[in-house]
């Protein structure tokens, strides 16, 4: 069956084949001048201090993970065995770093409506024994950032978000990824910009970017300004610092290619995001009272990767009847990014508990998919959903 509505497509014109054969006209191929002109631009349109891209948003999460670890920041340093707060549906690499940094996670029901935290659950799951809370904005959905502050509101808890599919979503007039300590984002192809391959990860605390630019390069010094909160002050002598190694880092740079693409493609997300929003809307309006599935409950203003369809409860009908009919149709379509994470095999590596029941996260695990959206209009996508 052909594909007619497929998950994703790409925004790139002229402009961005004009930036790849810029770097290559310029031989500098690894991370440089066009990687730090897209962070400085990106810190400025998302209102962050700063920003640093790294090869993915896997790559992203794995270093806001890191970064807490080699803070000298008492009310932001982790260690192995605190608790972290999870929502029960996300994709891997939200939890793999966490794991992999021995941080014990607390996996919490989602809500059946708007995909993020179960409000109720994430207040009820919160303890003293409670150090961070990981929060998630499913499919560009933020959260409810306002009853967040409020759950944790006099508690010793670090905040972080992985934004990586709701980029451009706002939750009263503030960007979603930068209300944690350090927001997560991904430039993947089917993310709302395309850098290739790519993440970016944004924070406001200097000390914070500071550890982060020499985890994400070997642990090296040579990424630090020569003021910095890693080591003080760097030597002058660039041999010296050239090989001198600070942290146990890793080796996340991205492309000067994947910098020069993110540039161009900056300067086409309002109109990206506006695209999709404007797809969102019609889906709300014509889709809200389907009779077979339900589609996600916007919180502020979410910049709708996809579109969620779940099958209502008590009609006895059966996900794969939903993925025939839509495949038929011609759309492509899979599952709310990794269902129910915590029924997954991989959990017996993990140090983890459930709090109370994950009803909804089995739910959407069992009865749940998702369709694609895009920055151009898809009216005729959204009439064939209303035959469905």
């Amino acid at each position: 069956m052909s594909v007619k509505f497929p998950l994703a497509t790409s925004s790139w014109d002229g402009c961005e084949m004009d930036a790849l054969q810029r770097v290559m006209d310029s031989g500098m191929y690894s991370m440089g001048a066009e990687v730090r002109a897209f962070e400085e631009q990106f810190a400025r349109q998302f209102g962050s201090k700063y920003a640093v891209m790294v090869n993915s948003g896997s790559s992203a999460n794995l270093l806001m993970t890191a970064a807490l670890f080699f803070t000298s920041n008492p009310a932001l340093k982790l260690e192995r065995g605190d608790e972290i707060i999870v929502p029960a549906v996300s994709w891997s690499t939200t939890y793999y770093p966490l794991n992999q940094y021995g941080l014990k996670l607390k996996f919490v029901d989602i809500d059946l409506a708007t995909l993020n935290y179960d409000l109720a659950a994430l207040r009820a799951a919160v303890t003293d024994r409670t150090r961070a809370i990981m929060v998630v904005n499913l499919l560009g959905n933020p959260n409810d950032f306002d009853e967040i502050a409020d759950i944790i509101d006099g508690r010793d808890i670090v905040m972080i978000e992985d934004n990586c599919e709701s980029m451009g979503a706002s939750f009263n007039g503030r960007q979603a990824g930068t209300f944690g300590v350090m927001g997560s984002f991904s430039t993947f192809f089917s993310h709302h910009i395309s850098t290739m391959e790519g993440g970016v990860v944004a924070t406001d605390d200097e000390e914070l970017y500071h550890v982060m630019l020499a985890l994400r390069a070997h642990g090296w010094t040579r990424n630090l300004p020569k003021s910095n909160h890693v080591t003080g002050t760097k030597s002058d002598d660039p041999f010296e610092e050239s090989f001198r190694f600070v942290l146990p880092g890793y080796n996340l740079r991205p492309l000067e290619m994947s910098g020069a693409l993110g540039l161009e493609q900056l300067k086409k997300l309002p109109e990206l995001v506006e695209g999709r929003r404007a797809n969102g809307a019609l889906v709300q309006a014509r889709l809200s009272n389907h009779p077979k599935f339900m589609i996600q409950r916007e919180i502020g203003q979410s910049s709708w990767f996809g579109f969620s369809l779940v099958l209502r409860p008590g009609l006895g009908l059966e996900r794969a009847e939903l993925i025939r009919d839509l495949t038929e149709a011609g759309f492509e379509c899979r599952p709310i990014v990794a269902g129910n994470f915590a029924k997954n095999e991989v959990m017996k590596y993990f140090d983890y508990e459930i709090h109370g029941r994950l009803e909804n996260a089995d739910y959407i695990d069992a009865c749940g998919l998702f369709v694609g959206n895009h920055h151009y209009p898809i009216p005729e996508a959204v009439e064939a959903l209303t035959r469905i």
